[in-house]
């Protein structure tokens, strides 16, 4: 098992989805083979990837899409005028990042 850190850039391995995933909810078919960049390592089962956009599938991509869309209009809903006219139009429109939470023993270099 690699020591990873901070800014290391890995991949999700790819492997068969085990009814253990399922129960704990750690590992799924659409996460094989994503690249990105650690986040942050919590521990051996915990390490956040920040997930490079261009590693995503059509649907996964489509998803996170509608997600900071739906973010966006609660944000924008919750927040007065008064308060819109302080924010920037970056800051009116932002993003998300795609973040997993993966395990060390499902990472690899990446490639």
């Amino acid at each position: 098992m690699p020591n990873w850190k901070e800014g290391d850039r890995v991949q999700v391995v790819t492997r068969p989805v085990t009814e253990e995933d399922r129960k704990a909810n750690r590992y799924y078919d659409h996460m094989a083979g994503l690249t990105g960049t650690i986040q942050n390592v919590y521990g051996a089962d915990e390490i956040a990837v920040k997930i490079d956009p261009s590693a995503l599938t059509k649907i996964s991509a489509d998803v996170h899409r509608v997600s900071i869309e739906r973010m966006r209009e609660k944000f924008l809903s919750s927040t007065s005028d008064e308060q819109k006219k302080q924010l920037s139009p970056e800051e009116l429109n932002f993003g998300a990042n795609y973040m997993l939470l993966i395990r060390s023993a499902d990472l690899e270099p990446a490639k």
